[in-house]
């Protein structure tokens, strides 16, 4: 009988030892599963300070997405998102103007002035400097800051402090909605057109197309298209510019995480006068395929500098609280098949420029006749 007890104790031990092992094992991966809701439970209860519940969250997701250690994948706070839309409509509420931080970070310069938007109607100049904002310093604000001040409800104004030389103004500024210039149209000596493209987000290929139609009009015999500093858009906007441009065939490849494969083509119909496209460093995405199409069809000269090389696309979904990740979701090729991811165009034309150039280049200060790249494909166009 003493044996019988003693060998259910060691049953009995040995059984709740495993339901113990059990319940350890199951609450670690409960812990695992919901490791976010413990932390912050753990911060509500214990952390001494006062904790921000949203910027908790948004760290937490902006975390995941780096995680995934993809360059073009990223998160955005529901306050990005709503200028992340405005940039991708080429539309927002504000005043006109693009800003960048000085070098002192104790003012935001105006490095371009939309044409025709409030800005340039109040005086403002490519060059002044902000340095109040409703009369609040400039001083150590970041440019989300700065930006969120200027911009506001539709027909309000806001009222700047500007540094011009040794001058001090203050425009009152009326908010409106601002449409960006996506494509702007120039006729160079020789007859030949340049097309300064923006970017390939909406209304890119009916103001690309509206642009050429315009200086062939002026009798344009050939042109330059510039894409530098411009960072792609949608797919469907550079494939109905390539379309009007090119002949019958393959335009763009692509490939999504499904294992889907698509490729969209070319009617016969094409635009046959010589062409030339300028890229940089700072051309991204659908301004990349834009020039390698071109080239791959021989229809344009590339002139520049190396781009940097994205071979991924990425789709954009709005999460419940109004923030929004970005993930890429599948890869994309030339019409030959060739993947750019980090490889990006190497101009057949290269012309290197100086820190200075660059800058003017991108604030669209510079004039043609002083910009060495778009002289290097005027020059190319005439030799053919």
């Amino acid at each position: 009988m003493k044996y019988v007890k003693l060998t259910l104790s060691y049953l009995l031990v040995a059984l709740l030892a495993t339901m113990i092992t059990m319940a350890v094992c199951g609450g670690e991966e409960e812990r695992e599963y919901h490791k976010l809701d413990e932390l912050e439970s753990l911060i509500d209860t214990y952390f001494i300070g006062q904790a921000d519940q949203e910027a908790m969250e948004d760290a937490a997701a902006s975390a995941m997405v780096d995680a995934l250690e993809d360059k073009w994948s990223y998160y955005m706070t529901a306050q990005d998102y709503i200028t992340y839309q405005e940039q991708m409509n080429n539309a927002y509420v504000g005043i006109g103007i693009t800003i960048s931080l000085t070098e002192d970070e104790a003012g935001f310069e105006i490095i371009k002035v939309n044409s025709g938007g409030p800005a340039e109607e109040a005086g403002l100049l490519a060059g002044d400097v902000i340095v109040a904002i409703e009369g609040q310093s400039t001083a150590g604000m970041s440019t989300t800051d700065a930006r969120n001040l200027v911009r506001g409800e539709e027909g309000t104004k806001v009222t700047l402090t500007v540094r011009r030389g040794d001058k001090t103004l203050e425009p009152e500024v009326e908010r409106r909605t601002v449409q960006t210039p996506v494509a702007q149209a120039q006729l160079l000596d020789g007859n030949i057109g340049l097309v300064t493209i923006a970017n390939f987000d909406e209304r890119c290929s009916q103001e690309t197309i509206s642009a050429i139609e315009q200086l062939l009009g002026q009798g344009a015999e050939a042109l330059i298209f510039d894409v530098r500093n411009n960072p792609g858009g949608y797919k469907h906007e550079l494939v109905k510019l390539l379309d009007y441009l090119l002949p019958e065939g393959p335009l763009f490849r692509s490939e999504e995480y499904s294992g889907k494969v698509s490729v969209d083509e070319s009617d016969a119909a094409c635009l046959d006068i010589p062409m030339a496209v300028m890229v940089n460093g700072n051309s991204y995405s659908a301004a990349e395929f834009f020039a390698a199409a071109l080239a791959e069809y021989d229809a344009a000269i590339v002139v520049g500098q190396q781009t940097t090389g994205k071979g991924y696309f990425q789709s954009t979904f709005k999460l419940s609280d109004g923030s929004a990740v970005v993930l890429s979701i599948g890869k994309y090729t030339t019409p030959k098949g060739v993947n750019l991811a980090d490889v990006g165009i190497t101009p057949s034309v290269c012309v290197e420029v100086d820190e200075e150039t660059a800058y003017r280049i991108y604030a669209g200060i510079l004039d043609p006749a002083e910009d060495p790249q778009i002289q290097a494909a005027v020059e190319a166009l005439l030799e053919e």
